[in-house]
């Protein structure tokens, strides 16, 4: 959520009249993130937060919106993208794409206990069945086949031992992905980056999920995978943490459970979890791009959480 673009008050203005959504008031760039450029907007009428897309494409943007739209409509509390007259909720800000959507109540609970651990499986399933039903499909883009892209641009940034370990796990998931148990895994629509500052909270309620610019089809198990891995660790040492993970997975389950498929391949997609977001982070942070408010994420973080999985791997 760096900005990237900026947007002056009245092109923000014409935009929220355009959407019938009141008078500008207050217009904010938000810090943190690193795709899009993110301001929250204020009006008379209520709270929004605009959105600039500087990767995604208008070609690739209507999955993700109307996912949330989708999504909304079956009761999961995740943004929902304000339309203008003509129904249309891509919208276009200083020769970007854009959308505008509610600000949703709450806040980020960066500490988490098992409570919110809970709250967060539960809602994960929910997700998951709710997007069965989708009729849109578009690939996760930073899976498998980002990752062998991406990886030998990143190597030349790696001390021997990182390089080692980021070439083997590489070679690993390939050959995970190749194989029967992971053709049989249940796949859908994905959020692929519900990190703790991407969900909401009053107390121990769960009031939202959001940021779903990553958003793809692929397999659940790596949603599961992707969520242990940030609210079930030690953030410091990478370390499993045994009793929020079984709060996070006894919810989960009792919305969906685990097929027998999924419960064989959880350590492993528990690594593939771990080494997108090293991969990813590595990208950020020696490829950076120019943006105010900018911090692109360590990615020494995600190499201890990687290698903790796989000196300790973990099943249901």
């Amino acid at each position: 959520m760096a900005v990237f673009t900026e947007v002056s008050f009245d092109e923000a203005r014409d935009l929220l009249r355009g959407l019938n959504l009141g008078e500008l008031t207050e217009l904010r760039g938000i810090e943190g993130g690193i795709e899009n450029t993110n301001y929250f907007a204020t009006t008379d009428a209520g709270a929004y937060v605009l959105t600039l897309f500087e990767r995604l494409s208008f070609e690739q943007l209507p999955f993700y919106l109307h996912l949330m739209k989708h999504l909304a409509h079956r009761g999961i509390p995740v943004p929902d993208p304000a339309a203008n007259r003509d129904g249309d909720i891509l919208h276009k800000v200083c020769g970007k794409p854009a959308s505008v959507v509610n600000r949703l109540r709450g806040k980020s609970e960066l500490a988490p206990g098992t409570a919110h651990c809970a709250a967060v499986g539960a809602m994960l399933a929910r997700m998951h069945l709710a997007g069965r039903d989708y009729n849109r499909h578009q690939p996760n883009l930073r899976g498998l086949a980002w990752w062998n892209d991406t990886v030998p641009v990143v190597l030349p940034y790696l001390d021997a031992a990182q390089a080692a370990l980021i070439t083997a796990e590489l070679a690993y998931q390939n050959h995970i992905a190749a194989s029967s148990a992971h053709a049989a895994l249940p796949r859908g629509p994905v959020h692929a980056d519900l990190f703790r500052d991407n969900v909401l909270f009053e107390g121990t309620e769960l009031t939202g999920l959001f940021d779903f610019y990553f958003a793809g089809v692929d397999t659940w198990l790596f949603d599961v995978a992707v969520c242990l891995n940030d609210w079930c660790i030690d953030l410091a040492t990478g370390t499993h943490d045994a009793g929020r993970a079984r709060a996070f997975l006894d919810a989960y389950r009792a919305e969906r459970p685990l097929t027998a498929a999924e419960r064989q391949l959880l350590p492993a997609m528990l690594r593939a979890g771990a080494l997108r977001f090293w991969i990813s982070r590595l990208w950020d942070f020696h490829l950076p791009r120019e943006a105010s408010m900018l911090k692109p994420h360590d990615p020494t973080h995600f190499e201890r959480v990687l290698r903790e999985r796989v000196a300790h791997p973990v099943t249901p």
